[in-house]
């Protein structure tokens, strides 16, 4: 069995300079200690097994130690070491869509998200981490077992209290540190906790009698060095004897070393003060992160007043009991699993659980009806990341909202009112999820539930399901009328002319747009939905022969989105206006335009509008003279469509850039130069195919051989065009 390199020397050492890994497993915020026999023991296990599951009883490092090994040996997977952090995720359902969500995929069609990862991992190489299973074993077993069977390059590491009892799975058990490997741990975070204190002869023979006490569970041992802020370690074996007495008596049944834990947890939480144990079990309702002013909503009051949470909470902080995690939004905090299962506990002792979920998701209810306001504005990227982060809070607001029947309208509302995010930031599949389950419970068609509806119909459009579409929408619409709700009839109206537009009948889709513009004037409505409207009736007149119409039309569009701050609307105007430069001899122009709206779908990971984009750029370069970077941006586009829905709808009219790029390439480079192309650019993920098409990857750079294989795939684009485009050869309109 090979031995992992030492991290100070080996290829494999996480630190060492590197080019930047594949996949999304998170930087180590502190040192990573001891474990060297079970680390090569684990990297020797990936090497001969395809499932390799670490199990071990809470708060014994499952989790440090899986990412510390797929750190190591992520030279391995030429497609990335990907994690999935599984705790926060408590409805079944949702398993698959937090692993699609892991591996950075974005998908709008109507495949189900297990077709999505088999398809997406068939042919890669990777390794999978999957973490804190437990609570969805079944699931989560049967999934790996399809993954694994279908995706032959694929490896699993799993770690989770229990194994998953799939075929040809490696079990590992994580013992508790040994006592070198406890006593620098313990060591290690206590220097965090007081660098200026050198420990003498008495603290170590005091060290390791405590790293037996907690039998070396690396949890327990963090949670005790976290005391050393106010006492010797002297003071800390003593009270830590106290807690041992006391609390073990009522676990006979428990492992010891499950005892350990507990006692090391509930001794922190015997030596907190009365606000900081409320504060800790409040806490345990969040799901994952949480931010100072959801902490401030939620937990304030009796016995805590809001404006004291602040203070209480770093003395949590500085016992180790609260983690803080930075990122691009800003400054969140977050709970071990195994902390917070002990904080629900008290919470659920006290019987104030179900009083702090429905705060939880009022806090939650009020964030996404504040967010759906301010997407319409330029903070939208701000609201897309922050969304982003709170999903895990989301998801659990909705769930407390479907316990209840006469709650589940809170749960409609908050699911329609995440629209911008389902359709707009590539979560149309998890979207279609929430959206006909909140529709399972029966109840009156209120302005919720007819929101639900058409938002469902939308979805449902780019998706390209035209059945389920016009069930939902016709739905909304009929129930719209009978009651009078005028907002629900005209959101109904104008997604069944969007499904006009991508079925190809753009005379109906101009009629029923320019109806439902009408009702948003007569009801004052104003948003990014409206906007949207403006450039489909665009598009539909666009179909119907009329450039300049259509070219009108997105200007005033673009004057609007510049006077509010909107951006992902804008890139669907920006879509085009850039065919109609193209179309007036201006490819320039359009690059121009296509280059913001690539920009703007990578803001907001639009899936729809990056594979539209790409296309119509492909017929801009062809046009400037670079056949062989044309027929790239083609294969480029064509990975993209699967994750979209149907290649460009199957429309007709959306279809006549590529048919005709498609055209001018073949007729330039001849057959075996554009395929040889198109399987370049098939080889581009997204980002680096954005990357490129901006200017950013050395696609500008001239090749002799334009459309030989060797030049898509070495990275060189576009000559100079030796004439502009007068529109011979090709459509003059869509």
């Amino acid at each position: 069995m090979r031995r992992l390199q030492q991290p100070s020397t080996g290829p494999d050492d996480p630190d060492s300079p590197r080019s930047a890994p594949v996949g999304n497993v998170p930087a180590e915020l502190n040192r990573f200690v001891g474990r060297a026999t079970e680390l090569a023991a684990l990297g020797g296990l990936l090497e001969e097994s395809r499932l390799v599951t670490v199990v071990g009883v809470a708060g014994v490092g499952k989790t440090r130690c899986a990412g510390r090994v797929a750190a190591l040996t992520e030279k391995r997977y030429c497609d990335g070491v990907w994690l999935a952090e599984l705790s926060p995720v408590r409805e079944p359902g949702l398993l698959e869509h937090a692993v699609v969500e892991a591996l950075g995929l974005t998908d709008h069609t109507g495949r189900p998200p297990r077709t999505v990862l088999v398809e997406h991992l068939r042919e890669r190489r990777a390794l999978l981490v999957l973490d804190g299973f437990e609570h969805l074993v079944e699931g989560c077993a049967d999934l790996v077992r399809e993954l694994l069977r279908r995706a032959p390059g694929l490896q699993v590491l799993a770690a989770g209290r229990r194994p998953l009892l799939v075929d040809g799975e490696v079990t590992f058990t994580l013992a508790p540190m040994c006592d070198e490997d406890a006593v620098e741990l313990f060591a290690e975070r206590a220097r965090s906790v007081r660098p200026d204190r050198e420990p003498t002869a008495g603290d170590r023979a005091a060290t390791l009698e405590l790293c037996h006490r907690l039998d070396g569970i690396p949890l327990a041992l963090e949670l005790a060095a976290g005391r050393l802020r106010a006492l010797s370690v002297d003071q800390v074996l003593l009270r830590l004897d106290d807690r041992f007495r006391l609390l073990t008596g009522g676990s006979r049944g428990a492992p010891p070393r499950h005892r350990a834990l507990r006692t090391a947890i509930g001794w922190s939480h015997e030596l907190c003060t009365p606000e900081q144990r409320l504060l800790w079990a409040r806490l345990s309702v969040f799901a994952g992160q949480f931010d100072l002013e959801a902490a401030e909503y939620i937990c304030g009051g009796a016995g805590l007043p809001a404006d004291a949470v602040l203070d209480v909470l770093e003395e949590l902080l500085a016992q180790s009991v609260v983690e803080r995690e930075d990122g691009v939004t800003g400054t969140r905090y977050r709970l071990l699993e195994s902390v917070r299962e002990y904080g629900a506990e008290w919470l659920a002792a006290a019987g104030d659980t179900r009083r702090m979920r429905r705060r939880h998701r009022d806090w939650f209810l009020g964030l996404a009806t504040w967010c759906e306001l301010d997407w319409f504005s330029a903070r939208q990227a701000e609201v897309a990341a922050r969304i982003d982060a709170e999903l895990p809070n989301l998801r659990r607001a909705m769930e407390c909202s479907m316990e209840s029947p006469d709650e589940v309208h809170l749960a409609h509302h908050l699911a329609g009112s995440l629209w911008f995010y389902w359709a707009g930031c590539g979560r149309l599949s998890e979207g279609r999820y929430w959206l006909e389950h909140v529709l399972e419970e029966p109840t009156p068609y209120d302005a919720s539930r007819l929101k639900v509806l058409w938002v469902l119909g939308y979805v449902a459009v780019l998706q390209g399901d035209a059945v389920g579409a016009i069930s939902a929408l016709q739905e909304c619409r009929e129930e719209a009328e009978r009651s009078g709700d005028a907002t629900a009839t005209a959101y109904a109206v104008h997604r069944t002319g969007c499904l006009a537009i991508v079925t190809d009948d753009p005379a109906r889709a101009e009629e029923l747009l320019r109806e439902a513009l009408g009702r948003y004037r007569e009801i004052g409505e104003l948003n990014s939905n409206v906007v949207m409207a403006q450039v489909e009736l665009a598009m539909a007149v666009a179909f119907q022969g009329d450039l300049d119409a259509a070219a009108d039309i997105c200007e005033e569009v673009r004057e609007l989105c510049e006077d509010h701050g909107e951006r992902w609307a804008l890139a669907y105007a920006l879509y085009v206006l850039a065919y109609a430069a193209l179309r007036r001899g201006l490819p320039e122009r359009a690059r121009r335009m296509l280059g913001e709206c690539l920009s703007i779908g990578r803001t907001f990971d639009d899936l729809l509008v990056t594979a539209l984009s790409l296309e119509l750029l492909a017929l801009v370069t062809a046009v400037e003279g670079d056949a062989g970077e044309a027929a790239v941006l083609q294969g480029a586009a064509e990975r993209i469509w699967p994750s979209v829905g149907l290649p460009l709808f199957g429309s007709v009219y959306f279809g006549r850039p590529r048919v005709e790029c498609e055209e001018q390439v073949r007729r330039e480079l001849g057959d075996a130069a554009y395929e040889a192309g198109l399987r370049a650019g098939r080889r581009l993920d997204r980002a680096a195919v954005v990357e490129r098409a901006l200017g950013g990857g050395g696609g500008r750079e001239r090749r002799d051989t334009p459309g030989a294989e060797s030049g898509p795939s070495a990275g060189g684009t576009r000559r100079p065009a030796a004439s502009r485009m007068t529109g011979r050869g090709g459509p003059e309109r869509w």
